[in-house]
Order: C-alpha cells, then structure tokens, then sequence
C-alpha cells in the first residue's frame, strides 16, 4: 500500500521570511507584487473575471494577507492552507485578451504568481530596510521555493536557484508581462475603491478620504515595481517620484526597528513568533 507523502515543510522558525513576511513593512510592498502577477494576460484575465478586487477589496486584501502569513507563520496548517488555496482555483479558467485559453492551475501561470513576490519584495527591502547580503538572498529565495512547495508548485516548475531565477524572470518579462485593463484598473488615479465595511464614520468621510487613499495606492504600485518590471509593465516613473519615495523610505527605515515587537509584527505573525519562544 503506498503511503501519501508528508506534507511539504514550512519555512523555519528564526529564518529569513520569519523574520520579514509578517513586519508592517512587507505591506508596502503588496500592491505592486499583485500589479506585476496580474501583468500576465492569463493571470489578469483570471482576476478581471474571477476577483472580488473591485467589490470587496477590502476583504480579498485581508483574506489574501492571511493566507501569505498561514504559509510562513503557520506551521503544520500551512499546507492545508496551501490545499484550500488550489482547491479555490480549481474552477478559475477562461479566456485572456489575446484568447488564450487560461487556467488558473497551469503551472507557468500559478508559478509566475508565486515567483512574483521575490523580485518586488527583494525591490522594496532596498528602501525600507538593511538590503539581504548574498547569503541572506540566497536563503530568502530558498524559503520562498518552501511556500512554493506549500502551495503546491512542483520544483520543475520554478528556478532552483536565484542564479536561475533571474534568466527566468527577464523571458517573462520580454514575453510575457505587459500592460492590460487590469493593470490600469490597479494603478489608475481615480481607482473607485469602496469604504471599508462596518465603519460608519469612514463611510461618511469616504469621498473625501478615497482620493488620497488612491494616489497612495498608485504611488507604491508603481514605485516598488523593480525598474525593469516597471518598464516591462510600461507604467510611468519620474525622478521626483523616486525621491518621493526615498525621502518616505528614510522614515519607515529609521521608525519600523524602533516599533516594540506588538507593533511591528502582524497578529498572527506575532502570535506564532511568541509561541515559537516559549517552546
């Protein structure tokens, strides 16, 4: 009788995404890692007619960060976590603009999506934090194959190694990335996003707030898209954008180790880092 295989692994207590996936910091960089998943037509094309992005993103936004941290916070439920997310796009296919047939579990598309995060979170590190040495880049994307795994991504179907990732990355960014609906959608200045629920007084205040709220949006899409992503997507940056951004980096860098822990980390990252210290 053959036995199942063992769940994959999560990434260790005290590694690299340990320490990083659950900081505040890393939600800066959330926009423009989805900016650049849905840059690929099949991928756009599935969150343009399957998503709640438009409706409710507010609730995709919480539900989707919840279920990153459940990769690397969540121990031994990390692979369910993993299973309910394929189970979720089983049934996510269509058509793209160019009328590609697309499903949402093709490997190259559900590769690409996971592979996405490296490069943008690498990207924003260089700003909001002390940049990974070599090794640390190397283990970094080592973890993030662990998630991978987790998520139910073969290794055939992702680079090994980073040496192998960036070839990879340059091809999709040549052949495949490019600016869609979607794209714009996501980055456009007057991005019709709804209150967040069960806030009246937010609610109230809306019209006034959401302007801002989509500038800042816009801002951090754009800004920590990698240059040659940017240029692949071909979204618009001017130098006194970049030094916008340098000049906000300056605060989130000196301000973020400073937090106490109950603030700089996510609740549930928070709460799987103490138990990991009481053990």
């Amino acid at each position: 009788m053959k036995h199942p295989a063992p769940d994959p692994p999560p990434p260790p207590a005290g590694g690299i995404l340990w320490e990083t996936a659950g900081d505040v910091r890393s939600l800066l960089a959330l926009p423009a890692a989805f900016v650049l998943q849905v840059a690929h037509p099949a991928v756009g094309a599935g969150v343009d007619d399957h998503s709640v992005f438009r409706t409710d993103p507010w609730g995709r936004g919480q539900r989707s960060l919840t279920s990153v941290l459940r990769w690397v916070y969540g121990g031994e439920a990390a692979a369910e976590e993993g299973r309910r997310l394929r189970r979720l796009h089983r049934t996510i296919q269509g058509t793209d603009a160019g009328g590609r047939r697309y499903h949402a579990l093709t490997p190259a598309y559900y590769a690409w999506v996971h592979a996405t995060g490296y490069p943008v979170a690498r990207y924003a590190r260089r700003y909001f934090a002390r940049p990974f040495t070599p090794g640390e880049d190397e283990r970094f994307y080592a973890e993030w194959l662990m998630v991978g795994r987790i998520l139910g991504i073969h290794d055939r179907d992702m680079p090994r190694t980073t040496a192998e990732f960036w070839p990879y990355y340059r091809a999709m960014l040549d052949q495949e990335v490019g600016r869609n609906a979607v794209v714009d959608e996501l980055t456009a200045r007057d991005r019709a996003v709804p209150p967040p629920p069960g806030h009246p007084a937010l609610r109230l205040l809306w019209p006034a707030l959401r302007p801002a709220l989509t500038r800042v949006l816009r801002f951090l899409s754009i800004g920590l898209l990698p240059p040659e992503a940017r240029e692949a997507v071909g979204l618009p940056w001017t130098p006194r954008q970049e030094r916008r951004l340098r000049r906000v980096a300056v605060l989130v860098r000196w301000l973020a180790p400073r937090l106490p822990e109950r603030l700089r980390y996510l609740p549930l990252a928070r709460r799987a880092r103490t138990a990991a210290r009481l053990r």
